[in-house]
């Protein structure tokens, strides 16, 4: 029997990104603590896949297909969210896109993209979940997922990493408005994890070994690997917990 402070019975957890990869992880771990969830996505299609999958399993799902940058499609989504009675009181901030091009090659679009899609978003979709939380008067957790690069800097991924770096800057500025209503503002940093979108990164044999070579634990983290980060942070377990940064990296910012 789980410990009952990490019991996520009767919460309801919106996970942005949530149809594959680190998105889905989280949002499976936190459906397996006893939330219900709701899964974000733009492809209506790959998300009514991935919704009815952990339905197959017995989960409580809900689905929202949304871009998570569009401010008009955010709160029509939450409205529908209200109208539907569905609570969000856990926030997951995970929908984000990279760019690998060398800073003096970059268009400011791409920039303006990347920093739009990965930070402002999470401005908005917090926005709107903290309103209701506040309104609700029962609190709530927001969980930004940050990444290596909100400490580290590689080359040839300088908007990921500004983008990066300000949402530590921005869980912080979270802490610091919404402890008030006690809502708990954290964020998750991700180190090397074998998904998708790492794919070309992964079956890059250099890349690969400089990966295993860095990281003392000589390997990849797994996208379940975050569950246990994102259930905490969801849980009474971290009520007291606010404005910090968990990196899941296996150990690599903890040595040169």
């Amino acid at each position: 029997m789980s410990h009952p402070l990490f019991n996520l019975a009767g919460r309801c957890a919106l996970v942005t990104g949530s149809s594959r990869g680190l998105g889905h992880a989280m949002a499976t771990a936190l459906a397996e603590a006893g939330a219900r969830v709701v899964l974000n996505g733009v492809d209506a299609g790959r998300l009514a896949q991935a919704a009815q999958a952990l339905r197959a399993q017995g989960h409580q799902v809900e689905q929202a297909a949304f871009d998570v940058g569009d401010e008009a499609a955010v709160k029509a989504a939450f409205e529908a969210l209200d109208a539907a009675g569905v609570e969000v009181d856990i926030l997951v901030n995970n929908a984000g896109i990279q760019l690998r091009k060398p800073l003096v090659e970059l268009e400011l679009p791409e920039w303006e993209r990347v920093l739009h899609t990965n930070l402002t978003s999470a401005f908005i979709v917090s926005r709107e979940a903290a309103r209701r939380m506040i309104a609700r008067g029962r609190g709530g957790k927001v969980i930004n997922i940050g990444s290596l690069m909100s400490e580290a800097a590689r080359p040839t991924v300088s908007p990921y990493t500004a983008a990066k770096g300000g949402i530590k800057m921005l869980t912080r500025a979270m802490a610091a408005e919404w402890a008030p209503h006690n809502i708990q503002a954290n964020a998750i940093g991700p180190g090397y994890m074998a998904t998708e979108m790492n794919a070309a990164l992964i079956n890059n044999p250099d890349f690969d070994g400089w990966v295993k070579r860095r990281v003392p634990s000589n390997r990849w983290g797994q996208p379940g690997e975050l569950g246990g980060a994102a259930i905490f942070l969801a849980s009474a377990a971290s009520d007291y917990v606010s404005g910090q940064i968990i990196y899941v990296d296996g150990g690599m910012l903890a040595v040169l």
